[in-house]
């Protein structure tokens, strides 16, 4: 039987990414969106070029309360859409990204971040757990950013440092089910992430480049086979480990 991913974010950017990986993986795929209707509906047919199925589904990981009736849906689209009652993965993908010192963020910012980067996963992921199959993956992802520190990311960057604690207490908690839970930490990616900003600044590009051991800024596709892969049953004995996928960024 084939299996069955969520993937939160899923119609831009590295989550499209990471959504048609799995698809050539023979894996099905459940995206969310908060606004980009249009832009999910094009990543699904995508998919569905590739010979699998896909549904996209609108979320806000920031509204906590929507999840229980976000879980209803998705019971929904697993019985009607692929005739079953759970599913095998969760990519908690969704997120922002702001750049602002430590000493000029404000209240409301922090706020946000941290509904979006860490409290939106924490439970939207214990929700899910009543769908998600005993041998299941969850893959969170952090990001480089919480293992070298450049102004303007404190942040950020401290909600994926929450992340990263999280993964391992949910791969304790979780291995009695067989469920492995694991976090991959980007590097510097050009995509419309933050702005754009690494992938529109030639000079910012440049920077990071000459900071990265095989010699450029990383691309979507980079991300997305790292997903795949890490979810594959080959890689059944890994679980509570951060995987940076940076190209050797600021070693």
């Amino acid at each position: 039987m084939r299996k069955i991913a969520i993937i939160t974010g899923g119609s831009r950017g590295l989550g499209k990414n990471m959504a048609i990986a799995l698809a050539k993986k023979n894996i099905d795929v459940i995206l969310t969106y908060n606004s980009k209707k249009e832009e999910a509906e094009n990543v699904v047919q995508e998919i569905e070029k590739l010979g699998a199925k896909a549904v996209a589904i609108q979320l806000n990981v920031a509204e906590v309360k929507t999840f229980d009736s976000f879980v209803e849906s998705i019971k929904a689209i697993l019985k009607n859409n692929f005739q079953t009652e759970n599913f095998d993965i969760l990519v908690n993908n969704a997120g922002i990204g702001i750049h602002k010192s430590f000493a000029e963020t404000t209240e409301e910012e922090f706020d946000n971040l941290l509904n979006i980067q860490f409290k939106g996963p924490f439970f939207l992921t214990q929700k899910l757990l009543s769908v998600l199959k005993d041998g299941g993956n969850i893959i969170n992802i952090s990001t480089g950013l919480a293992r070298f520190s450049l102004p303007g990311y404190a942040a950020y960057a401290s909600m994926k440092g929450a992340m990263e604690t999280l993964t391992k207490y949910q791969a304790k908690e979780l291995g009695e089910r067989k469920i492995r839970v694991n976090i991959i930490a980007p590097g510097a990616i050009e995509t419309d992430f933050g702005g754009g900003a690494v992938r529109d600044n030639k000079e910012l590009n440049k920077i990071i480049a000459s900071q990265t051991a095989l010699g450029r800024v990383g691309l979507p596709d980079d991300i997305g086979g790292v997903i795949a892969n890490i979810c594959s049953d080959e890689m059944g004995w890994i679980t509570a480990q951060r995987i940076e996928a940076s190209g050797g960024m600021f070693l």
